[in-house]
Order: C-alpha cells, then structure tokens, then sequence
C-alpha cells in the first residue's frame, strides 16, 4: 500500500455557526444524506464544523482542492453503525482519484475531532 494524498485542516466553529443559519449555505456544502444525518444530531455546530473540516482535508490530500469539477457536495462523510466517520465512495470522487493517481484500487481515511472553539479533520488516500 502506497499513501497517494494526506490532507488536514482545522476551522474556528464560530464561522460555521454563522454560516449555517444561511439555508443557501448549508444546501450548497452538504449533501442530502449529510443533512438527514444531521437532524438526529443535538450539536448542529460542531457536526457542520466537522464535516466541513473533513472535506477541506479530503480535498487537500486529492491536491486539487475544489478544482476540476470538484464541489464540496461531492465529498460526503456519513457514520457508520459504531459511529465511525468515512468517506463516501463516489462515482465522481472514485474517477477523479483514478484519473489524478492512475490506480483503480484505493481506500481514504478520515478522523476528525472537535473542542469548543474548533474542528478539524486529518485525511489519508492509498492504494488499496
């Protein structure tokens, strides 16, 4: 296994708590699954933070940032059962890892993490 991309990023939890009381805002960043998840969620702030974090990140270990058709819809972090965040595989965002690191198999990883004033998220993608 070969690590192809390692993103981090870390953002203050105040400017998305601002910028999720705007409707607009919050359709534009996250995705229809990302929203359902989030209305069985008691801290809206630090779960937007977080996600956005983790997209910021994901898109920093591709290289690309939100370049090549790229927008922060495409890149979705849902839990699983034990609450474990990951990254959706996707048909854009698996053609876009393919095209850019020529290899078909892959993983991504992602951990985020959050305290009272900010969030922030580490990304890994590797051959599989």
């Amino acid at each position: 296994m070969k690590i192809l991309g390692i993103g981090v990023d870390i953002i203050e939890n105040k400017r998305i708590e601002k910028s999720i009381k705007n409707r607009n805002f919050i359709k534009r960043i996250y995705s229809p699954k990302e929203l359902k998840e989030s209305d069985n969620i008691n801290n809206k702030v630090a779960f937007f933070s977080k996600r956005f974090a983790a997209k910021e990140a994901f898109s920093k270990a591709l290289g690309t940032g939100f370049r090549m058709n790229l927008n922060f819809k495409d890149i979705e972090v849902i839990n699983d059962k034990m609450g474990k965040p990951y990254y959706v595989k996707n048909k854009k965002i698996t053609k876009l890892i393919q095209k850019k690191y020529k290899t078909k198999k892959f993983n991504c990883f992602l951990s985020i993490s959050d305290e009272k004033k900010y969030s922030t998220a580490f990304a890994i993608i590797q051959t599989s």
